[in-house]
C-alpha cells in the first residue's frame, strides 16, 4: 500500500511545470525564489548544475562575485557527496535567493558519512585535494550538516551586500 501523498500547503511555492529541464538523471524545477534540482552526480550534470546556480543568482539581481561563490559552494558540496557516496550518487541541490540571503543546500543519501576536514592546512602542497571544507568556511561561515530521514543535508548561507545570514 502507498502512504497518502502530502501536497504543498497554500504558502509553499509550487515549482514550474513542466520542469525547466528534465533529462535522464537531471530534473530541474524552478521556484519563485530559486530552484530544486534532483540529479545523479556526473561530470555532465555537475557542469549544468554550475550553470544553473550562476544563472539563478545573477538573475535575482545579486552580483557576480556572490554568484561565483554560490556556484563554487554547490560544486564543492556535490563533489563531497560523490567522494563520500560514490559516482552517480543521487543528490538534491536547492538554491534560494534574495532578498535576505543566498542559501545553497545539498542533500545526499548517506546519513553517516559526514564531511571530515583534514588536519593539514589548506595551503599544504602535499595534498591534491581536501580543501573544500576550508572553502566552505571562507565563503559560507556557519554552514551546517543535518541528518534527514533519507540521508543528510548540508546547508550554506552566503551573505552579501552587508547582510548576514539568518
Amino acid at each position: 500500500m502507498h502512504d497518502a501523498q502530502v501536497l504543498p500547503g497554500p504558502s509553499d511555492p509550487l515549482p514550474k511545470f513542466p520542469p525547466e529541464l528534465a533529462i535522464c538523471g537531471f530534473y530541474l524545477a524552478i521556484r519563485p525564489d530559486g530552484f530544486v534540482l534532483h540529479m545523479s552526480a556526473s561530470a555532465e550534470h555537475l557542469r549544468e548544475m554550475r550553470v544553473q546556480v550562476f544563472k539563478e543568482v545573477c538573475g535575482a539581481g545579486v552580483d557576480e562575485e556572490v554568484a561565483d561563490a554560490a556556484r563554487l559552494v554547490a560544486s564543492e558540496l556535490v563533489g563531497n557527496a560523490v567522494r563520500l557516496c560514490g559516482p552517480w550518487t543521487p543528490v538534491v541541490v536547492q538554491l534560494a535567493g534574495p532578498p535576505e540571503q543566498v542559501l545553497v543546500e545539498v542533500h545526499d543519501p548517506e546519513r553517516a558519512a559526514a564531511p571530515n576536514r583534514r588536519k593539514a592546512a589548506p595551503d599544504n602542497d602535499q595534498f591534491d585535494s581536501g580543501r573544500g571544507l576550508w572553502i566552505l568556511d571562507a565563503l559560507a561561515p556557519g554552514w551546517t550538516v543535518e541528518p534527514t530521514p533519507f540521508g543528510k543535508q548540508v546547508r550554506c548561507c552566503l551573505p552579501y551586500e552587508g547582510r548576514s545570514c539568518v
